[in-house]
């Protein structure tokens, strides 16, 4: 199915869902902190340092895959917090 068949949030209830059910427990204890890329409609996932090389892996086996990115062990992909500096 292609991507756009998805509702606005499915894609990432599913893939929250397959990560909880089938692939956190393979995951998290070795590869925390990575990259994973899941195909919600195979289950298919790969995992890398690098969001795009993960991405680009998957594709390579599913070219249309309905795709969602996270990182193993967090709740959030990207952390966007930071400090402002203020020179003086």
């Amino acid at each position: 199915m292609p991507f756009e068949d998805y509702q606005l949030g499915e894609v990432t209830e599913l893939a929250k869902a397959i990560y909880k059910e089938k692939i956190k427990h393979l995951v998290e204890p070795t590869e925390k902190g990575k990259f994973i890329v899941i195909d919600v409609e195979s289950g298919d996932y790969e995992i890398d340092q690098e969001i795009i090389t993960a991405t680009d892996r998957l594709h390579e086996r599913r070219p249309n895959a309905a795709t969602y990115a996270g990182r193993v062990g967090y709740s959030t992909t990207y952390d966007l917090s930071g400090s402002l500096w203020l020179e003086q």
